[in-house]
């Protein structure tokens, strides 16, 4: 198929670069670290090559989000997301951008998010799981009180929200100890990921946003397989719920939340995520450049799904969601 729109689509500036060393072997750190720096040339050829007409970019992981000094944060955040402004320029029909912020102090990161839609014509934001503020084990969740107002901001922009994964920090990853392979894109990120999603759901901030845009990578993190059992378990119990949210998250879900085809490339996960929220809101994505754009599209253009709904998730979904002029 040609004509495919990528969203979870990443690079990296100098002062990032590091951070997304160790997730793969060291002995192909000097491709990976070609792939994130490069925006122009090989990235563009391999989507060339394989029917991709846009990637919407976003910085690399943790990056911003394991800065533990606001300020230097909030600085990062801007850098990055000026440096992407300038690669968009360059080939705009190419490319578009998803802003970094600096979620560890709200503020900021409303005016930056404010800033990067109207200023800078970003498509929404991406965000790499938790902040870390002041010290490494200060952790911080978005459905804290503290973030009323940057939700409230980010529902009158119309900003998508992408939520991507971070490993949790050292103290929290007993459970992995002696198991460093579970770590990262394997379990770790997704776990993780998805009980940030799920804190989103039952914290009420749909009710109090109902136009929020959600989106996860990797085909929601398992959130599709496991959804129901979220608002079915003890079903013969009768109980009161115990979160402010007043629906079954699986509404939110269903209502709020996009996925992606990132680094997720198994239609039975995808016939899975279509029967749970439906194809309107499932996005072809690569994860360039820790996957491979071959083996998404392959896979995408050959995977035994509807021509009409090949169509919407590889490249008409993103065109409504981000109204972009194609």
């Amino acid at each position: 198929m040609d004509g495919k729109i990528g969203l979870e689509e990443h690079f990296a500036i100098p002062e990032t670069l590091q951070d997304s060393a160790g997730f793969l072997a060291e002995s192909v750190w000097g491709e990976l670290s070609k792939r994130l720096i490069d925006i122009q040339e090989y990235r563009l050829r391999e989507m060339d090559k394989h029917g991709m007409q846009m990637m919407i970019l976003s910085l690399n992981a943790p990056a911003v989000q394991a800065i533990f000094d606001k300020k230097r944060a909030n600085e990062i955040a801007i850098r990055a997301n000026d440096f992407l402004a300038e690669q968009v320029a360059k080939r705009p029909d190419r490319f578009q951008g998803f802003a970094a912020l600096p979620m560890q102090d709200p503020e900021m990161a409303t005016k930056e998010l404010t800033r990067c839609i109207k200023e800078l014509g970003f498509k929404g934001a991406l965000v790499n799981g938790f902040s870390q503020v002041d010290h490494a084990e200060n952790v911080v969740y978005y459905d804290a009180p503290q973030y009323a107002e940057f939700w409230k901001v980010c529902e009158q922009l119309d900003a998508p929200f992408y939520l991507h994964p971070r490993n949790p920090i050292p103290s929290w990853s007993q459970i992995y100890a002696g198991h460093p392979w579970l770590m990262g894109p394997t379990w770790a990120f997704g776990q993780e990921t998805a009980v940030h999603a799920l804190r989103l759901m039952a914290s009420g901030l749909f009710d109090k946003h109902p136009c929020l845009k959600i989106i996860l990578g990797h085909l929601g993190e398992g959130l599709p397989y496991s959804i129901w059992r979220v608002d079915n378990r003890n079903g013969w119990v009768n109980e009161e719920k115990a979160y402010p949210a007043k629906r079954k998250l699986g509404d939110y879900f269903q209502e709020n939340f996009y996925l992606t085809t990132s680094g997720n490339f198994r239609t039975q996960s995808l016939i899975d995520a279509m029967l749970e929220i439906g194809s309107d809101r499932i996005l072809f994505s690569t994860d360039w450049p820790f996957e491979n754009v071959d083996h998404a599209s392959i896979w995408f253009d050959q995977t035994s799904i509807s021509t009409a709904d090949r169509q919407k998730i590889g490249r008409t979904n993103a065109i409504d969601l981000f109204k972009l002029k194609l």
